[in-house]
């Protein structure tokens, strides 16, 4: 019995647990590059436990993978696994407990693409509860601010911005020094 050797959805769960990049990019130049496939397999592909290439990127500290992944488009941020309904925030928050530097770095790219830091996982938790140690003031200042940002919708920015923006005195005049 012959074997047709590791789908391109396992390859891809092997490349972000080993951050293995040119695993990765043998498997995204084997799609042609194409956005949509690639899309397709990075939200698709997952392990027994519903995780992700992401979830297992940020659980092993794979950052060279993890970067790629989140170059691509239309991937999807914010999965959340079966086991614990973590997302790949959640899992990053917990690898910052082992690696609290490269955790926090992980975390902050997360949230500059868009990771939501409300979502809160089957045990009611947001990634932020899941911080315990002293060391990780950085992730927690890092999580707090980003949910204060995702708590403001549209009309509260604009109203933030209108705010700083008439903070002057009513009556001054731009030409009077």
């Amino acid at each position: 019995m012959e074997s047709e050797g590791a789908s391109f959805g396992e390859q891809l769960l092997e490349a972000s647990r080993r951050n293995n990049i040119d695993l990765l990019e043998t498997i995204l130049e084997s799609l042609a590059n194409e956005p949509d496939r690639i899309a397709d397999l990075i939200n698709s592909s997952k392990d027994p436990f519903g995780n992700t290439a992401l979830h297992l990127s940020c659980k092993s500290g794979s950052w060279e993978v993890l970067d790629l992944l989140l170059d691509q488009e239309n991937i999807e941020i914010d999965p959340q696994n079966k086991v614990d309904g973590d997302s790949p925030l959640h899992v990053a928050v917990r690898y910052a407990q082992e690696e609290p530097e490269h955790g926090t770095f992980i975390a902050r790219n997360l949230v500059e693409v868009g990771a939501d830091p409300r979502l809160r996982n089957r045990h009611n938790q947001k990634p932020i509860d899941l911080i315990h140690g002293d060391e990780l003031d950085e992730l927690i200042d890092l999580l707090q601010g980003a949910e204060l940002a995702a708590d403001m919708d549209g009309d509260q920015a604009e109203d933030v911005e209108d705010e700083v923006i008439d903070d002057g005195p009513d009556d001054a005049d731009p030409d009077v020094e």
